[in-house]
């Protein structure tokens, strides 16, 4: 699953310039692409850097990946890749990068985002700059702060004797049968958000909720909490906006293929597959 690996520690300021080694771990972004070497998807070395003319402000600590810096970075302007390189979106990574260097691409992904979506004020348009001890930029002007953004969103797995209830979801890029979700609204708890948005969306009423867990996911800044609950009452009924199709799955059903523990939902599903399903 898509996670920072155990072996990652979080830094919220570079460590002292001689402490950087030559092996600084680069994550290099252009409209959420990462910059990687064709050849092997390699991180970008120092020439390759400075070819790209970053402004130093561009570059923000991640942390200590087996002890190796990581720094986040991003380009603005349509560039051309170096020489040998490539701009690649993280999904089509997933199969191809080491688990725990994709892990803290997940991470810098949204760090640089943050960092490149924060050079001017939100409140009155003056530019900011890093706060230190707190990964926050403030406005130099009114001293507006602003913080990473992260986006909770909810999941969950109805389930109804033996039978789960998965979706096609309107929106989503894979066509593919899995769990509800949905973005909390300002002022709700997880839990009330469960009960609104499967309401919403497939007409059913819940009950015995169970946190199951979560992940942070990158695209752009989201953190899917999962859970489980037991169905109450209703029939279903599809909101067209949101679900193309929503039904039960039991033992004796077809069910989705099975894909890799990527995300949360494949991992939550699979957690009630029936054997030999």
């Amino acid at each position: 699953m898509l996670q920072t690996p155990a072996s990652f520690t979080p830094l919220i300021a570079p460590p002292q310039a001689s402490q950087q080694a030559q092996d600084t771990l680069s994550f290099i972004f252009h409209a959420g692409r990462l910059l990687v070497r064709e050849a092997d998807l390699a991180l970008p070395e120092r020439a390759a850097i400075a070819s790209l003319e970053l402004d130093p402000q561009a570059l923000q600590p991640v942390g200590l990946l087996e002890g190796r810096y990581c720094q986040a970075g991003w380009v603005d302007d349509e560039l051309r890749a170096p020489q040998g390189y490539a701009w690649r979106g993280l999904r089509s990574l997933f199969a191809e990068l080491d688990e725990a260097l994709l892990g803290v691409a997940a991470r810098a992904a949204q760090v640089a985002e943050w960092a490149r979506t924060h050079r001017f004020c939100g409140a009155c348009g003056s530019g900011t700059a890093r706060l230190g001890g707190e990964r926050c930029f403030k406005c130099t002007n009114c001293g507006h702060m602003a913080y990473p953004r992260i986006s909770p969103a909810m999941m969950v797995l109805i389930r109804k004797g033996d039978s789960v209830l998965l979706a096609l979801h309107t929106q989503s890029a894979a066509k593919r049968f899995v769990p509800l979700a949905g973005f909390l609204e300002a002022g709700e708890s997880i839990e009330e958000a469960v009960h609104r948005e499967v309401f919403e969306e497939v007409g059913l009423r819940v009950h015995n909720l169970r946190y199951f867990g979560s992940q942070s996911w990158p695209f752009p800044h989201s953190l899917m909490i999962a859970f489980t609950a037991d169905y109450l009452d209703g029939a279903i009924r599809t909101d067209p906006n949101e679900i193309l199709e929503a039904r039960w799955f039991g033992p004796g059903d077809e069910w989705p293929e099975r894909v890799p523990h990527v995300s949360v939902s494949s991992v939550l599903v699979d957690a009630h597959r029936p054997e030999g399903r």
